[in-house]
């Protein structure tokens, strides 16, 4: 390759009260690739403008590769072969960071309180699991709770209930992690993982539905299913489980 094909020019905006985030990670991966980089500011709104209308783009920044335009941040990924997650396509990587987080945790738990790794890590990474889940639908109630009405046979019949099922979960989880309280976990966790486990074999299983699943919150793009479905066996396996310790 020549010494013009691996130069880049890069127009980002550069402002006093902003810096394009997307500009930075576009000149780090340009320098990163081995590129010498031109790197051009747009220091004012009417510049980046001017530079919008010439060139005939919406955002910025651009990279131009060779004299040739390559595009924005989205587009130098793909031009490097980088993976591009398209708008509202599915994913599961908040549902395999809860999981993998939980795992962790509940090995340090575990480790803290044994001194080692022992049989206990797996109810420790149910509750921990429960606990983690719950916080991400909290952080949107309105909007979780109207992605849950669209399956969840109790809340369909009771609105309040998808307000309620996220605090519920929480406290099973924090219960269950602290081993106390175990009259009230248990009928909390068999309650809401057994309606919930039934209310997605239904959708899903039965009426053969395509929805999204509530249970990483409600902005998520995982699909209604094994992930939801696996979610409530665990609460109410974990609820069997401690019932069966307590007698």
């Amino acid at each position: 390759m020549t010494d013009a094909a691996r130069t880049a020019t890069l127009y980002r905006m550069v402002m006093p009260g902003h810096v394009c985030p997307y500009g930075l990670k576009s000149l780090w991966l340009l320098k990163q690739k081995g590129y010498t980089v031109d790197d051009r500011h747009l220091t004012t709104r009417e510049q980046t403008d001017a530079f919008k209308a010439e060139h005939g783009v919406r955002t910025t920044p651009q990279t131009f590769i060779g004299g040739q335009r390559i595009g924005g941040w989205d587009d130098l990924r793909r031009h490097f072969g980088w993976p591009v997650a398209e708008p509202g396509s599915t994913s599961y990587i908040p549902v395999l960071a809860v999981f993998a987080v939980a795992a962790l945790i509940a090995l340090a738990v575990d480790a803290l309180t044994t001194g080692g790794i022992t049989w206990h890590v797996l109810p420790n990474f149910i509750a921990t699991a429960m606990c983690l889940l719950a916080m991400l639908k909290l952080q949107d109630v309105e909007s979780f709770s109207s992605m849950f009405l669209n399956y969840d046979l109790l809340a369909r019949r009771w609105v309040p209930y998808g307000y309620v099922y996220p605090f519920a979960e929480l406290l099973a989880g924090v219960l269950m992690l602290a081993g106390v309280l175990t009259w009230l976990s248990v009928p909390v966790a068999l309650f809401i993982g057994g309606i919930g486990a039934a209310s997605v074999f239904k959708a899903v299983y039965i009426d053969r539905r395509e929805l999204k699943c509530a249970c990483v919150g409600g902005g998520s793009n995982v699909p209604l299913g094994f992930v939801s479905l696996t979610e409530n066996v665990m609460m109410v396996g974990m609820a069997v489980w401690m019932a069966a310790m307590a007698l």
